[in-house]
């Protein structure tokens, strides 16, 4: 039976590394994005290559993972497209979308912006981040669960990071997420264990992608991180790709309910 793994975030980043490494390996690809239609075309470009190459099938969608129609319709397709039940391996969350703002203003910033209450961080921003970088994986294990999409030994990843437990400049409704995605995938690898869902984390370690260039203080972390890696370099999308892939394999099937380090060691410094 042909395995399928459905990434959400895919078009950058772990995402995109992700799908590389599994069509390479023979699982085919379901991708989900949010791109413009000129970034789409150079993606779709890529990724018919990518399956040429590997001889998989990757099918993509343009699509709000985020939003409960586009969920529906995706899952709709995705049936019509395998034409079977129970054959996703993996479900890989890898959405980064959220807010990069401070809880308070600085007065320089207060003063500049007339003491609008926008530069500030919002529950509301908290809210959006938080179902964005964690809760949707619920939503979108449960449908899939409910549809009978899961193969009997799936396996769900999400991505974590330092900074759930660290202070970055404008993280903090991220690390919120993160923290709670933490929490969360405790509790998924207890209830969903009897379906026989495995479920981790990966906490990928400082890596110069599209999302990490969008907090303020990315040049900094990107330096730091390069000085205390015991291996002598900043993690890349391969990297953790390649623990992705590994976590997917036979032998990783009594892996359950862990937070996987996969930065060199950076986090032992």
């Amino acid at each position: 039976m042909d395995r399928w793994a459905i990434i959400l975030g895919g078009s950058s980043g772990f995402g995109f590394a992700a799908a590389e490494k599994l069509a390479a390996h023979g699982m085919n690809i379901a991708v989900l994005y949010r791109e413009t239609s000129a970034a789409e075309r150079l993606l779709k470009e890529k990724f018919t290559r990518i399956a040429a190459t590997a001889g998989v099938i990757i099918d993509t969608y343009n699509t709000n993972a985020l939003d409960t129609t586009s969920r529906a319709s995706f899952l709709q397709q995705f049936a019509a497209r395998t034409g079977r039940q129970h054959s996703v391996r993996l479900l890989l969350h890898s959405i980064a979308r959220g807010n990069l703002k401070p809880l308070v203003d600085f007065p320089e910033v207060a003063s500049a912006s007339g003491g609008d209450d926008s530069s500030t961080l919002s529950v509301d921003d908290i809210r959006f981040t938080t179902y964005a970088m964690s809760t949707s994986l619920l939503d979108w294990t449960r449908s899939l669960l409910q549809e009978g999409h899961f193969c009997a030994d799936a396996r769900i990843i999400g991505l974590t990071s330092e900074g759930a437990h660290k202070y970055w400049d404008g993280y903090a409704a991220v690390s919120i997420a993160k923290a709670s995605l933490e929490s969360l995938v405790t509790y998924m690898a207890v209830e969903l264990g009897k379906y026989g869902l495995k479920t981790n984390l990966i906490q990928a370690g400082i890596s110069e992608t599209p999302s990490l260039k969008k907090i303020p203080s990315s040049e900094e972390l990107l330096e730091l991180a390069g000085r205390r890696n015991p291996l002598g370099r900043t993690t890349r999308p391969e990297d953790v790709a390649n623990a992705i892939y590994l976590l997917c394999t036979d032998e990783a099937s009594w892996i359950n309910g862990s937070i996987i380090p996969v930065d060199g060691g950076e986090h032992c410094r």
